[in-house]
């Protein structure tokens, strides 16, 4: 298993679960000093990022970019891909198909969390449903063409309606039909509020999980909530999981403690706890 951690370039975003903020360069730098193997980008947009830029730095330090995130947006410009409006729904598809492409011409891939919107007062249970497997089908075939996954996350029942378990997630995956290049993102904060057993979710359903959002029961770092990592952590390796555990965590108690408790948690738990 690998590691990463998470960077925010979105204003609207200060104060979430992001370690590190704003400065691009200098929280590649510190994530590369410390360890990582990769960062994870949540920018303001496709265009606030560039290619070239962003290949340099990464090449200079030496690691990989394991994912970019699109929950600007909804975050920034209230986009969702479950919206009543046809014309926001095609606006919501082609943010996140912007973000695919470049996330793509760099090995990573995007990230699809709060943009999948909710049911409602405006929009029925079996439409929102509809509309989001219409709008994963457009991401997803950008996402295969480009030869990389695209990540969807169950979210806890506060941010979301469509999907809050694994094993809900799985099943509405199963409406895109087979071969499609959608894969589960496994957060471990809203599992640990919706899942019943967080590493039984894991095992069921292993062979769709393609990224973990590593971080503790009270979205803090490791080792400042309760969550168990052992059995997770075994979980994982029973499925033969080798990407990413990403931290997305909140900064705390500051940004350079929380990185560095991260990478000392994930070394701690992937190279000494008996496999």
């Amino acid at each position: 298993m690998k590691s990463a951690i998470t960077i925010s370039l979105v204003e609207e975003a200060r104060g979430g679960p992001f370690v590190f903020s704003d400065d691009l360069s200098r929280a590649i730098g510190k994530a590369a000093k410390l360890g990582f193997d990769a960062v994870e980008i949540f920018p303001p947009s496709a265009s606030a990022l560039n290619r070239g830029d962003l290949s340099r730095l990464l090449s200079d330090h030496g690691i990989k970019l394991a994912a970019i995130g699109t929950g600007a947006g909804w975050l920034r410009h209230r986009l969702s891909l479950a919206d009543p409006d046809p014309s926001t729904r095609r606006n919501a598809a082609e943010f996140i198909c912007e973000i695919v492409e470049i996330a793509a011409s760099l090995g990573a891939s995007a990230i699809i969390g709060s943009m999948q919107g909710r049911w409602g007062a405006d929009v029925s249970r079996e439409q929102a449903r509809d509309y989001l497997l219409e709008g994963l089908a457009t991401c997803s075939g950008v996402a295969k063409a480009h030869g990389v996954a695209l990540l969807y996350e169950p979210l806890n029942r506060y941010e979301t309606n469509q999907a809050c378990t694994l094993g809900q997630a799985a099943s509405l995956l199963e409406g895109l039909g087979e071969n499609h290049p959608v894969r589960l993102l496994a957060d471990l904060f809203h599992m640990g509020i919706e899942e019943s057993d967080v590493a039984g979710a894991i095992r069921a359903q292993g062979r769709m999980i393609g990224h973990v959002h590593f971080v503790d029961s009270n979205r803090r770092p490791p080792g400042y909530g309760h969550t168990d990592f052992g059995p997770i952590i075994s979980a994982l390796r029973e499925i033969g999981y080798t990407g990413y555990l990403s931290a997305e965590a909140l900064p705390y108690p500051d940004a350079d403690a929380a990185a560095l408790k991260t990478i000392r948690a994930i070394q701690y738990l992937t190279d000494r706890l008996p496999g």
